[in-house]
């Protein structure tokens, strides 16, 4: 069957005066509007997407049934594992996120992003109106996708839009606005939770809704998707159908992105129900604790961005990976302090990973595959994420030990680190140069 060439129109926009060029194409800084819109739509993902996790205490003592016992159902109002299964689905909903990242090879990045994100944060408010565990779990999963591959392409926006000097400062900020939104739902949960209900603060959703709409004519097509675009048939994608060249590369990219998710998934997804329900913290030290993490996840990305610009993309990728493994066993240790200690020493971490690893998974791939790439991330840390559920809920629940769910969950992904340095590094080149043949 014939294939036809598909040329995309973009916005027309002029470079600065000092941007830099790689043949015909022009690069923009880390702070060009086009970069910091990206990391807007991100900061608007974070907020759909952490909802449930802030709110998960709220929403199980109102569909649950809390009394004073001492088992996790008794204390939290669901069951660890009906709470990890619920989880689970929400990781599984993921799985979308693959061919809807995958399109974005085939119609563009800027087109994508617009309607994920706006799809995602309007089935968010939906779920404001659930009328039970079940119902909220479904709303959330249908959205759940499109969130997940708006903060994917919001980093191939980035890292396309950049050149390798300004590259992991824009992944930096598309991760800083990601976890902004995210800790804004968290701190709400925190302060305002009595007084709106977690019902209301899906309903704020409805806030960076509307900041989508008003900002999409802010998003502009990159030069090097344009490029490649014109250039290139494109068959229609098949979930996600990364050509044969790059899929070594990719199962290795794809198993770190699983391993670094065994950690994060049920790390972030209990910490605040550990804290509210075990821990019995209050909602202003809740608060406080997520507060406080802001200013000390922008450390580790700022120190993020240093290591991956001075000593490499896998140095900074694997040590952070530890940091986050180690700080997830410390944070669930039992005590308060080990929570307050593990929960900051997680976002400095997680904070310093962001950089490095989205700088790195960008460059090792031409742009004629880069969002199918990211969506194949999506999908690895969706099992990931999967599998760490299962197992800390599971085991958890096993005389309510977080301790020993923590150290069987994380410990054994400290070794997967290791398979950083199995890539090649990237630090001060061009995707182009890794792929002087590719069609980019």
């Amino acid at each position: 069957m014939a294939l036809t060439r598909r040329r995309v129109a973009t916005p027309a926009r002029s470079a600065p005066p000092d941007a830099p060029r790689l043949g015909p194409l022009v690069l923009h800084g880390w702070l060009d509007p086009s970069v910091v819109v990206l990391a807007l739509f991100a900061m608007a993902s974070g907020f759909g997407q952490f909802g449930a996790i802030s709110a998960l205490s709220d929403v199980a003592k109102a569909f649950g049934h809390a009394s004073r016992g001492t088992t996790i159902s008794d204390q939290a109002g669901l069951s660890g594992t009906v709470l990890g299964v619920g989880l689970a689905v929400l990781r599984i909903a993921s799985l979308g996120g693959l061919p809807l990242s995958g399109l974005a090879d085939r119609f563009g990045r800027r087109s994508m992003l617009i309607l994920t994100c706006a799809f995602g944060l309007a089935l968010t408010v939906l779920a404001a109106l659930s009328p039970g565990f079940w119902w909220f779990i479904a709303i959330l999963a249908l959205g759940r996708p499109f969130l997940s591959a708006t903060n994917a392409l919001a980093q191939v926006g980035a890292a396309e839009e950049t050149g390798t000097r300004d590259r992991a400062k824009a992944i930096a900020l598309i991760a800083a606005g990601y976890a902004l939104g995210s800790g804004v739902t968290a701190v709400l949960e925190g302060l305002a939770v009595g007084t709106l209900g977690f019902r209301g603060i899906f309903a704020l959703a409805s806030v960076p809704l509307v900041g989508v709409l008003l900002l999409r004519r802010w998003v502009v097509e990159s030069d090097r998707f344009t490029i490649a675009a014109a250039a290139l048939d494109h068959p229609t994608p098949v979930f996600g159908a990364v050509r044969r060249p790059y899929r070594g590369r990719l199962v290795l990219v794809a198993t770190l992105a699983l391993a670094v998710s065994v950690v994060t998934g049920p790390a972030n997804n209990f910490v605040l129900l550990y804290a509210k329900s075990f821990l019995h913290l209050s909602g202003g030290a809740r608060s406080a604790m997520v507060v406080v993490a802001g200013p000390i996840g922008l450390i580790g990305l700022l120190a993020g961005r240093w290591l991956a610009d001075r000593v490499g993309r896998r140095f900074a990728a694997a040590l952070s990976m530890v940091g986050m493994a180690t700080a997830a066993m410390v944070a669930y240790s039992g005590s308060h302090v080990g929570l307050y200690l593990g929960y900051e020493l997680a976002a400095i971490s997680g904070g310093c990973f962001a950089p490095g690893a989205g700088a790195l998974a960008n460059e090792l791939f031409p742009t004629s595959v880069r969002a199918s790439v990211a969506g194949w991330n999506v999908a690895a840390s969706v099992v990931g994420a999967v599998l760490g559920l299962v197992v800390f809920g599971s085991v958890a629940d096993v005389g309510n030990r977080f301790s020993v769910a923590a150290v069987c969950t994380f410990g054994p992904m400290i070794l997967a680190a290791g398979l950083f340095f199995l890539l090649p590094e990237t630090k001060g080149r061009e995707p182009e140069e890794l792929w002087p043949d590719a069609q980019q």
